[in-house]
């Protein structure tokens, strides 16, 4: 992990902070972000990055790469350089993990809605701050299909028909994967997981093979009630991301509580982070 630590202290050093947000103000001691700025933009805990950046820490996450390269404001070579360098190489037969710039530029035009990334196992890559009001914050990387199914940490309620239609749908989708991708490790032991579990490993047995689609579901949110959402699945040619977008349905009232979430909702994601920077 030596070269990651020496990559992130470089890249560290060399970002601007006027840049990001971070005045010039007083001394400072080093020529770029300080890791507790660098640390606060990506979302992670300070005691975190300094243990990457001294060779000390587990392998990070795709999240975890994702949000520090959006934070480093790395091209997409460098974010590539990155993933290798944590071991999510892209490969044939490997899952491709990358976010490139075009797809960030994309969701910046969706901040008014929750929008997420995911790679084409459904392990969350990026979400938006809105995203991360509605939904929650789980403190373990996410997938979509161990927190369906592993009854993990979820605010989402949907009728019996949706959830069954969704379920098929998710299991189906990865069926698709696993042969898109058969030399990928990480897939493997994600599918391995899963058959632990009852109700995947009944649809998994029947091999249904599909493309994951829309869904209805309601966010229980606790300050602000319940949001009704539509959601809509935009695949990304080559890189089978899948970015997810949130739409409130029509005369539920869910776009004024989408707005206030923007206010109230993003400010306490905010002073969570800067807790656990510290």
């Amino acid at each position: 992990m030596e070269q990651l630590a020496e990559a992130l202290r470089a890249w560290r050093d060399r970002l601007d902070p006027e840049s990001v947000g971070f005045p010039q103000a007083g001394q400072r001691r080093v020529p770029g972000l300080r890791r507790q700025e660098l640390a606060q933009l990506a979302g992670i805990s300070a005691d975190y990055l300094v243990q990457l950046e001294q060779g000390r820490a587990a392998t990070p996450s795709p999240q975890v790469c994702s949000a520090l390269a959006r934070a480093l404001q790395l091209s997409d070579p460098e974010q590539e350089h990155l993933m290798r360098l944590a071991g999510h190489a892209a490969a044939p037969g490997r899952v491709p993990r990358l976010i490139p710039h075009s797809v960030h530029r994309i969701l910046e035009q969706l901040s008014a809605n929750p929008t997420a990334v995911y790679d084409a196992t459904w392990t969350l890559l990026h979400s938006n701050p809105l995203f991360a009001a509605a939904f929650g914050v789980p403190d373990a990387p996410q997938n979509a299909l161990l927190q369906q199914f592993g009854d993990g940490f979820s605010r989402v309620r949907q009728s019996p028909q949706l959830q069954d239609q969704f379920e098929e749908s998710i299991v189906a989708d990865l069926r698709a994967t696993s042969s898109r991708y058969p030399d990928d490790p990480g897939l493997h032991d994600l599918i391995g997981q899963l058959l632990l579990l009852p109700r995947f490993a009944g649809l998994w047995r029947r091999r249904d093979v599909a493309d994951h689609q829309a869904s209805s579901k309601t966010v229980e949110h606790p300050q602000v009630g319940d949001i009704a959402l539509d959601s809509s699945i935009l695949t990304t040619q080559g890189s089978n991301l899948r970015i997810v977008v949130y739409t409130p349905q029509p005369g539920t009232g869910a776009r004024s509580k989408l707005d206030l979430l923007m206010t109230i909702g993003t400010q306490n994601l905010t002073a969570r982070r800067s807790r656990s920077s510290g």
